[in-house]
């Protein structure tokens, strides 16, 4: 028998039983559907924080304070370190939940205290009005530069600068719209206001740094300035000669370098662990074609039966049952990357997920589908294969 008989005869059977052919496809659409999904969020997500951290500059050092040693980090100590080779700036930062209230809309959002060399060293851009200057500081005024989620959800416009900010109870002037910053795994980096730091200290009631930026002079001399840093964390919590281990209990030093690669690891193993997931329901798809497929070879003896004694070799009646396995798989695999990438790009509409769809996911997961009809249709065919003419006529 001619090869294109064969497939004409699968593609037959298929036609033939429609409600349970699709009902058999339906654990290979879902699974590849999955498979995409996860991945190109997976992939989306990564490339967005990679974007994230990239933009801060390869020169950004970032210092958090984790210990409970009652050590605290002074204007003084940063004034001097600032006097290392090697560092350029030095920017502390605090950081708190708050809640906001604007134009008779309530929400919560992070507040960050910050000092105006901020908006240099984290790489940030004013959209409209001004950045927080030396004079808020100074004076403590009640000034607050705001992001543009913020803006959009309290007063459905970012025109928003001279309008008055509600900060935990307390009125602040809105002098700023930062330009959008996009999200990352940690949320929106655009859901966030900017208080100076001395007002802030005042507003939240604590004076402790635990977070600080580090500008090295640029790109070269980094590593340089995160020894200068490390010796003086160790100092400072008497933890000279101690292990990396036992310092990272107290204080975290990372360049752009090291967030990038923590971020990176992160997300790969979390798409893995989805992807792992949702493979499951390709396998589980493939017994489901390996079922049907054994009920089809029983419905089907008498057929083999006659077909063998007619002299069909048993080559061409795997191959029939074989090749029909693989159209239901196959045609499984590409309505379920059609699926996937319809369910991705709704997710990124609708949603606003980060996405990033990859054509050679999609053929991978489409030759897996294959594989899968291949390995669970092999042995309904072999079995249909090793039928006797003389037991399959006799067959009831």
């Amino acid at each position: 028998m001619k090869t294109y008989q064969l497939f004409k005869m699968a593609f037959k059977s298929i036609i033939r039983n429609k409600i349970r052919s699709l009902l058999t496809m339906l654990g290979i659409i879902i699974g590849i559907a999955s498979v995409i999904i996860l991945i190109a969020m997976g992939q989306g997500t990564t490339k967005s924080v990679q974007d994230s951290i990239t933009s801060m500059g390869t020169n950004l050092i970032t210092v958090s304070i984790m210990g409970n040693r009652n050590v605290t980090i002074t204007t003084s100590d940063l004034n001097s370190l600032k006097t290392k080779p090697g560092i350029k700036d030095i920017s502390p930062t605090l950081s708190e939940s708050v809640n906001i209230k604007g134009n008779d809309q309530t929400s919560s959002t992070t507040a960050q205290a910050v000092e105006p060399n901020f908006e240099t060293i984290r790489n940030m851009s004013i959209e409209s009005g001004r950045f927080i200057n030396q004079s808020d500081l100074d004076n403590r005024y009640h000034s607050v530069v705001v992001g543009t989620d913020v803006a959009n959800s309290l007063f459905n416009t970012t025109n928003v600068v001279g309008q008055t900010l509600n900060v935990d109870g307390v009125d602040f002037t809105i002098v700023g719209v930062l330009n959008p910053m996009g999200t990352s795994t940690t949320g929106s980096a655009d859901d966030t206001i900017l208080l100076p730091l001395t007002t802030a200290q005042r507003l939240l009631k604590t004076s402790e740094v635990k977070t600080f930026y580090v500008q090295a002079t640029d790109s070269t001399t980094v590593d340089t300035a995160m020894s200068y840093l490390q010796i003086f964390l160790e100092k400072k919590f008497d933890l000279l000669g101690s292990s990396t281990t036992n310092t990272n209990k107290y204080f975290r030093v990372m360049n752009e370098t090291s967030l990038l690669q923590t971020a990176t690891s992160t997300e790969q193993s979390m798409t893995n662990m989805l992807s792992g997931i949702a493979m499951i329901s390709l396998v589980v798809g493939g017994i489901g074609i390996m079922n049907i497929m054994l009920v089809s070879v029983m419905e089907r003896t008498r057929e083999i039966g006659i077909r063998k004694a007619l002299g069909a070799r048993r080559m061409a009646i795997l191959l029939q049952f074989l090749i029909e396995a693989v159209f239901i798989s196959g045609i499984g695999g590409i309505i379920g990357i059609g699926a996937g990438v319809g369910g991705a790009l709704l997710l990124q509409t609708y949603n606003h997920t980060s996405i990033l769809l990859s054509a050679n996911i999609s053929l991978a997961a489409f030759a897996f589908s294959a594989a899968v009809g291949v390995i669970f249709g092999l042995y309904p065919a072999s079995k249909a294969s090793k039928l006797s003419p003389i037991d399959a006529l006799s067959y009831e």
